[in-house]
């Protein structure tokens, strides 16, 4: 496995036609981690006290509308 050091030195090296096509990719990947680390929070629960707050908060008049 490259080391951190090594892997930024390989994407500093890329032709500026690499570097955009690695940079969509690697933007691509960071967006699908990240829905998959909510889903992951959503489906164990983790932001429920979120919604449940935000609920409270619309049912007491604390929300205006946009």
């Amino acid at each position: 496995m490259l080391s951190l050091k090594k892997l930024e030195a390989e994407v500093a090296s890329l032709p500026d036609k690499e570097l955009r096509k690695f940079s969509q990719w690697f933007a691509q990947y960071e967006a699908e981690r990240w829905d998959r680390a909510l889903q992951a929070d959503i489906s164990s629960g983790k932001l429920d006290h979120l919604a449940d707050e935000a609920l409270a908060q619309f049912a007491s008049g604390k929300c205006k509308p946009l």
